[in-house]
């Protein structure tokens, strides 16, 4: 899994760290906890040229 290339990966600067930024529900979060995902099915590849390939 690398979480630096996904788009919920964000960076607080009040904190000074990066975080995930999905929300989860109480069930996911426990699951996530316990590592009970091998790949993070949230995970999205952050894609600034996205929109710039809709736009075409």
């Amino acid at each position: 899994m690398q979480c630096e290339s996904c788009m919920y990966y964000q960076y607080d600067e009040e904190y000074e760290e990066y975080f995930c930024d999905v929300n989860l529900d109480e069930d996911e979060m426990e699951r996530f906890l316990r590592d009970g995902f091998r790949n993070c099915p949230y995970y999205r590849l952050e894609d600034e040229y996205r929109t710039v390939r809709k736009q075409m």
